[in-house]
């Protein structure tokens, strides 16, 4: 019965994991992106890219037009 125990115990502490808080832990090293160079898209993704770049400059112009309006500039 006792080796049963034994046994069952260096079991478990096998599979036991400790946690450890990332400031607590050795700093991992950074990935290099020097040379990996542009990635290439596709003409949907750019075309997607390029709206969402002019959506979104039309939204801030829109807001700084709101601002100027309600301070009475405009």
């Amino acid at each position: 019965m006792t080796t049963m125990t034994t046994q069952a115990t260096l079991n478990a502490n096998k599979n036991c994991f400790y946690v450890i808080h990332p400031l607590d832990d050795a700093p991992e090293e950074k990935c290099n992106t020097e040379g990996l160079g542009l990635m290439p898209l596709s003409r949907v993704v750019k075309y997607s890219l390029l709206s969402l770049r002019l959506y979104l400059i039309l939204m801030g112009g829109l807001v700084f037009y709101r601002v100027m309006h309600e301070t009475g500039i405009v």
